[in-house]
């Protein structure tokens, strides 16, 4: 019997036919859910008109994808603006009132938390887009998932919770505490499949070892990590698949856009959900386009959405693109290496520009670390004229037994890597704060 939220999948491989349209068609097809939804935004949102106005745009001079170059890009801080000149909801609500059923929040940590809004046709796009993720990855209707991403405000435990009932697996939905009870309920009920934030998965894993009932041992096969970088970092990707026994993909996703992109089975780099949203990849400096291959900040636009739609959002992710077709045979392109960074997070340390998620790799695979680490930014890599960073002081857990010399030698590791120079602190393990949410991996001291 077939649940009426469950949908039946394209073929025993594809969720949706869409996935592997030929890319002439696939242009066609965002090409025209684009004039489409200009037009419904032109007519709906106060914000973009006004914007619009004041440049003498309109919708139908979009021809071309590339025409939607001509309007700039929207940022956070243009959000955050329209929702205090309009509070509380600003002027991009598009749907009726009435037809808003649900609204997600940011976290708040850098300012007043922000909404966004879903109507009912956003959020079975969403579900749908959400069990697309997890037929890539292997799940099917027999499954028991248990997702361990939050439920309070955040915005990716009921997405994916959706998604993955309207899949047809079984769901249990543990979010992101009461860590003894998430393994005892793995085990009890043969948990097949989770996502989570890299920071929770890896902290039930060592909680788990440490009781005597390693999650090597349980049922889950397959794991989807986002929220931060995880499975796009090798050496994090090891180092869960090594600790769960289980196959790791990145899944990649804000509150704005959900989700954006996904691993499937051949664990490639994520798939773009181009038939929901259109991906620009920019200079970040002069927002001109930069070809495959090259580091860019991605810009989105959603080609499909009711509430709060947005038109070239900037995420502030640094990605590479890959328009090749994968071997799973979809022709959707693919962030190569998952997000590298964002673009405010990254550091110049000497005219280096270094992203977090590079140290993290160093980290990751040398042995005698627990992969627990911060990146400390004191007057000791701090040029006291300039403010400049010299360096980065990396502390990192060790576990116990690693050689007297470990620190110079990770940080002479970092040098011949990375090309900075480290001051390395080992630290013994327990003693970093562990995070079942996003950990902070960087700490500017003073």
């Amino acid at each position: 019997m077939t649940s009426p939220t469950t949908v039946r999948p394209y073929s025993d491989r594809y969720w949706s036919e869409v996935e592997i349209s030929p890319l002439e068609q696939l242009r066609e097809l965002q090409l025209a859910a684009l004039r489409k939804q200009l037009e419904y935004v032109g007519a709906h949102s106060a914000f973009y008109r006004a914007k619009w106005r004041e440049l003498g745009f309109e919708p139908g001079d979009v021809r071309t994808l590339e025409d939607l170059r001509r309007l700039p890009v929207v940022t956070k801080a243009d959000y955050v603006a329209d929702l205090d000149s309009a509070a509380p909801w600003g002027t991009n609500v598009t749907a009726d009132r009435r037809d808003v059923r649900r609204v997600h929040f940011s976290s708040g940590t850098t300012g007043r938390p922000t909404p966004v809004c879903w109507s009912a046709a956003d959020l079975t796009r969403w579900a749908d887009l959400y069990a697309r993720t997890g037929y890539a990855q292997g799940v099917r209707d027999h499954d028991v998932y248990q997702c361990l991403f939050g439920y309070a405000w955040f915005v990716g435990g009921l997405g994916a919770t959706a998604g993955y009932e309207r899949l047809g697996a079984t769901v249990l939905p543990g979010g992101s505490s009461e860590t003894e009870r998430q393994i005892e309920t793995m085990f009890r009920y043969g948990t097949t499949a989770i996502s989570g934030t890299p920071s929770f998965i890896l902290h039930l894993a060592e909680a788990a070892e440490a009781k005597g009932t390693p999650l090597a041992c349980s049922a889950v096969s397959r794991i989807q990590v986002g929220g931060e970088p995880g499975a796009c970092v090798p050496a994090t990707r090891a180092h869960i698949e090594r600790r769960w026994g289980a196959k790791c993909f990145d899944g990649y996703g804000s509150l704005e856009f959900q989700p954006i992109a996904w691993e499937c089975e051949e664990q490639a780099g994520g798939h773009l959900v181009e038939d929901f949203a259109y991906a620009e990849i920019v200079d970040p400096e002069t927002h001109e386009p930069v070809p495959d291959g090259t580091p860019g900040a991605l810009v989105l636009t959603h080609l499909d959405k009711q509430a709060t739609p947005l038109v070239r959002w900037w995420t502030g992710d640094i990605v590479v693109r890959d328009s090749t077709r994968c071997g799973c045979g979809r022709t959707h392109g693919r962030l190569a290496g998952g997000v590298v960074g964002r673009a405010d997070d990254m550091l110049v340390v000497r005219g280096v520009n270094l992203f977090p998620s590079a140290v993290e790799q160093v980290v990751r695979r040398t042995a005698g670390t627990t992969g627990e680490y911060l990146i400390v930014l004191d007057e000791d890599v701090t040029d006291p004229a300039t403010g400049y960073l010299t360096g980065i002081k990396l502390r990192v857990e060790v576990e116990q037994g690693v050689p007297e010399d470990f620190g110079s030698r990770l940080a002479a590791a970092v040098r011949a890597e990375l090309t900075v120079r480290c001051v390395a602190e080992p630290v013994p393990e327990g003693t970093l704060p562990r995070s079942t949410h996003k950990t902070k991996r960087v700490v500017r001291a003073g």
